[in-house]
C-alpha cells in the first residue's frame, strides 16, 4: 500500500473517538437490553434489571460526580472527543433519564406481569386479604418498627442527612389540635429485605415491598397525627475518593479518613416516585441543593436493585440451565477423591485455566493451600486486589505464615468499594506475621500476581499464577478470566523482580515476557501493533485481535486506526466502553467490534498478534485506559504453548463469528444486538459454547 495515499489519522478530528461516558450508557443499554429480551429466562431477566441499577448508581456516584465536580471548580476541559464538558453532562444526564425510564417501565408494564403469570407476585397492600393483613401487621410490630427512626424537620429539627443510595420515605403529617402541617422523612432500613415474603396458595410465591409495608403502618410511627400523603425517594452522593499520597504518610490511615469524607458527599442524584406532589420535591431539591437537572421522575417502585432478592427463588424453569465448572484436565485424577500433585503438574508444562469454565477451587486456591500445606514450600508472594468475606485464599496466607513460611501479599487497599474490606484483610494478614505492603506511592497494583519458592532436590524451584481476574472465589463463579501456572524461568525472573519493585525500592526496567505498566506496556503494544501495520504494507499477512472490558487510550487508539489504514485486519473483543469507532471509510475499514453480554462476565484481557505467522499472544490484567497505562502497576505475559494459543484463537474465532450471539458495534457508536440467523433461529450462545468445548478438552501428556 502507498504511504501517500493514507490519510494522517488526526486530520479525521476529535470525532473519531466516542466520548467514554457515552459508551459506557450504551454498555449499560446492553444489560438492560437482556432483562427485556424474551428469549432470556424469566429470572435471569429479573437479574439483568437489577444489575442495570447497580452499575447506574456508581457510575453516577464516580464519573458523573467527578464530572460536576471539574466543572463546579473550573477546572473542566473538551473531553478527548472535543464534547464540551457542561454539554457533555447534559447529555449523559439526558440519556441516564431516558433508560431508567424505559428500565422502570419494562419491569412494571412487561416483568412484573409476566413473573405474576408464573405465579411469582410482588402485591401491594391493597391486594392481600385480612388474614395477611393481621400476619404482616404482627411482623411489622416484631421485626421492623423498632429499627425505624423517623426524623421530624421543623425549626428544633434541621433537615436530616440523607445517605447515599439510601431508600426514604418523605412523610407529610398535620397535627389535628393546630391544624399545622409537617414534614418528616423516614429511611427504609438497608438492614431489612427489600422483598418480604408473604403467605401464598401452594406453589406461588408472594411479596410486599418492604417501603409498602411501612407505609401502611405510618400511623403507628406519628401517633396523634394525621398522615397526609408519603412518597419514595432516593438519593446519590459523590463518592469518588481523593487521597494525597506522599512517602511520609501513613496510607491507612488517610484511606480511612477519605472513607469517612465520602459518606459526605454532596448530591448529584435526586431519584423522586412519580407520585411526589411538586411542594415536597421543592422541599427535597431545597434541602439537598439539588437543581432540576439533577432530579428524575420514575414511575415506582425506586431502587430495583431488589430484584437481586428473586435470585433465591428456587425455579430452574426461569432460569438458565445450570454450568458446572470443570477441573482443568491437567489437574484431574482418576480417582475424585485422590488430591493431584499440582505442583508436579506445572512443573512439567504450564497450565492455563479459563474460569469460570474451569474450577478456581480445584486450580488458583487448591494451589495457595497445597503451598500453605507444603513443608518444602519456603515462601509465598501474592498481590490481592479484591477479595471475598470468607476468603480461603487470605486464609491459607496466614496458614502459611503461622507454619513459618515467608509470606508477602501486596494488598491494594485503594481498589474502589472495596476499600473497607481490604483493610480489615490488611491488618488480620500482618497480625499473623504476613508482610503486608501497599504498593508504589501514587500508583494503584491492578496485576494479578501469585509466585511461590519452594525446595526440590536441593534447589530452589519458583512456581508462578498471573491471571487477568482477582483472587476471589465468589466472584471467579461468574467472571470470565485466564490465568497461567508455569516455572518458566523468564516469567519465574520476571515476577520476582516485579515484586521486588512493588514490595522494595528497585526500579526494574528489564523484563523478558511481561509486559508491565506503567514503564512500558503501552510502548510494548504499540510496537506489537506498528509490526503487524508494516507487514500490511509490504504485502504480508497481518491480525491484531484484542479483548478487554474497556478500550479508551487514544494513542492504542490511532495506532489502530493507522494499522487499520495499512489494511491489517482487527478484532476487537470489548465488554464495557468503548472509543474505537470501527468502520469509518478511509480510517477504520477493517476494523469490527463485538461485544459479548450475558450469564457470565466477560472480564479476561487478550492481546493477540500475527507476528508473520509465530503469534504473540498475551493475556494480563491491563485494560486500554489511562489508568490502566499510566496509573497502576499491571502486568501482561506472553504465552508459549502452541495449545494455549490455539485454544485462545479458538476463542477469538467463536466470539467474533457472525454465527454467534453477540453486540455489533455500528460506525455512528450504536450497538445492534443479533441474536438470530435469517430464519429467525438463535445464534450459538459464546458462554454456553465455550462450556461445552472445555468440558470436552481432554487431559494432555506432559512435554517438559
Amino acid at each position: 500500500m502507498d504511504h501517500a495515499s493514507i490519510t494522517p489519522v488526526s486530520e479525521f478530528g476529535l470525532d473519531r473517538y466516542i466520548d467514554r461516558e457515552l459508551s459506557w450508557l450504551a454498555f449499560n443499554q446492553r444489560v438492560l437490553e437482556l432483562g427485556e429480551a424474551r428469549d432470556v429466562p424469566l429470572l435471569e431477566r429479573t437479574n439483568f434489571l437489577a444489575i442495570f441499577p447497580s452499575n447506574l448508581d456508581e457510575w453516577f456516584m464516580v464519573r458523573v460526580a467527578g464530572l460536576k465536580r471539574r466543572i463546579d471548580t473550573g477546572l473542566d476541559k473538551p473531553t478527548a472527543a472535543g464534547v464540551d464538558s457542561k454539554e457533555l453532562l447534559q447529555q449523559i444526564r439526558a440519556k441516564a433519564r431516558e433508560l431508567q425510564i424505559r428500565h422502570a417501565k419494562m419491569f412494571s408494564e412487561e416483568v412484573r406481569p409476566a413473573l405474576a403469570n408464573e405465579g411469582i407476585h410482588i402485591l401491594g397492600w391493597d391486594e392481600l386479604d385480612a388474614g395477611q393483613h393481621d400476619k404482616l401487621t404482627e411482623l411489622f410490630a416484631t421485626q421492623i418498627f423498632p429499627v425505624l427512626m423517623p426524623l421530624a424537620v421543623d425549626p428544633a429539627h434541621p433537615f436530616p442527612y440523607i445517605s447515599g443510595l439510601s431508600l426514604n420515605l418523605s412523610v407529610r403529617v398535620k397535627n389535628p389540635m393546630s391544624g399545622k402541617t409537617d414534614f418528616a422523612r423516614l429511611k427504609v432500613p438497608p438492614v431489612l429485605p427489600r422483598l418480604f415474603q408473604v403467605e401464598a396458595p401452594e406453589g406461588e410465591t408472594w411479596y410486599i415491598l418492604l417501603e409498602d409495608l411501612i407505609a401502611q403502618h405510618l400511623d403507628s410511627l406519628f401517633p396523634g397525627m394525621e398522615v397526609l400523603d408519603h412518597h419514595a425517594f432516593r438519593v446519590t452522593r459523590n463518592e469518588d475518593m481523593l487521597i494525597e499520597e506522599d512517602e511520609t504518610e501513613n496510607l491507612l490511615q488517610a484511606l480511612e479518613k477519605e472513607l469517612l469524607r465520602r459518606r459526605f458527599g454532596p448530591p448529584i442524584r435526586l431519584e423522586a416516585s412519580d407520585d411526589m406532589d411538586q411542594e415536597t420535591l421543592e422541599i427535597l431539591k431545597s434541602e439537598l441543593d439539588i437543581t432540576d437537572d439533577e432530579v428524575t421522575v420514575l414511575p415506582g417502585p425506586l431502587d430495583l436493585t431488589a430484584l437481586f432478592g428473586l435470585g433465591k427463588i428456587n425455579r430452574p424453569d426461569l432460569k438458565y440451565a445450570p454450568q458446572i465448572p470443570v477441573t482443568v484436565p491437567e489437574f484431574r485424577t482418576s480417582d475424585s477423591d485422590e488430591q493431584p500433585d499440582i505442583f508436579r503438574t506445572i512443573a512439567e508444562r504450564d497450565v492455563l485455566v479459563h474460569h469460570p469454565y474451569e474450577s478456581f477451587s480445584t486450580s488458583v486456591q487448591a494451589f495457595i493451600e497445597q503451598a500453605a500445606d507444603d513443608p518444602d514450600v519456603l515462601a509465598i508472594k501474592q498481590t490481592l486486589y479484591r477479595t471475598s468475606g470468607d476468603s480461603p485464599i487470605v486464609a491459607a496466607l496466614i496458614k502459611a505464615a503461622e507454619s513459618g513460611k515467608q509470606v508477602l501479599a501486596l494488598v491494594e487497599i485503594k481498589a474502589r468499594f472495596d476499600e473497607q474490606n481490604n483493610i480489615v484483610w490488611a491488618r488480620k494478614l500482618e497480625k499473623a506475621g504476613v508482610h503486608v505492603v501497599y504498593g508504589l506511592v501514587g500508583l494503584k497494583t491492578h496485576c494479578k500476581l501469585l509466585q511461590v519458592i519452594r525446595r526440590e532436590d536441593g534447589r530452589l524451584r519458583t512456581y508462578n499464577h498471573i491471571g487477568t481476574g482477582n483472587y476471589n472465589p465468589k466472584t471467579s463463579r461468574i467472571y470470565e478470566d485466564l490465568g497461567l501456572f508455569t516455572v518458566d524461568d523468564e516469567v519465574s525472573g520476571d515476577i520476582t523482580r516485579l515484586f521486588n519493585q512493588l514490595s522494595g525500592y528497585a526500579i526494574e526496567r528489564d523484563f523478558k515476557r511481561l509486559l508491565v505498566a506503567p514503564l512500558h506496556l503501552r510502548k510494548g503494544l504499540l510496537e506489537l501493533i506498528e509490526n503487524e501495520k508494516q507487514a500490511a504494507l509490504r504485502g504480508e499477512p497481518s491480525r491484531v485481535r484484542i479483548k478487554v472490558n474497556s478500550m479508551v487510550d487514544e494513542e492504542i487508539t490511532d495506532a489502530l486506526y493507522s494499522a487499520s489504514q495499512a489494511g491489517v485486519p482487527i478484532d476487537i473483543w470489548v465488554r464495557g466502553i468503548c472509543s474505537v469507532r470501527p468502520g469509518v471509510p478511509g480510517l477504520s475499514e477493517t476494523i469490527q467490534i463485538r461485544s459479548v453480554v450475558g450469564r457470565n462476565l466477560e472480564h479476561s484481557r487478550i492481546f493477540s498478534f500475527h507476528n508473520g505467522g509465530d503469534t504473540q499472544l498475551y493475556i494480563g490484567s491491563a485494560d486500554m485506559m489511562h489508568r490502566n497505562l499510566d496509573r497502576r502497576i499491571e502486568a501482561l505475559v506472553r504465552l508459549t504453548d502452541p495449545d494455549h494459543i490455539r485454544v485462545i484463537t479458538e476463542l477469538f474465532d467463536l466470539g467474533m463469528s457472525d454465527a454467534a450471539a453477540t453486540w455489533h458495534m455500528l460506525p455512528d457508536a450504536s450497538w445492534e444486538r443479533r441474536h438470530l440467523d435469517g430464519e429467525g433461529n438463535p445464534l450459538i450462545d459464546v458462554h454456553n459454547e465455550v462450556m461445552r468445548r472445555t468440558s470436552s478438552r481432554p487431559r494432555r501428556n506432559t512435554l517438559r
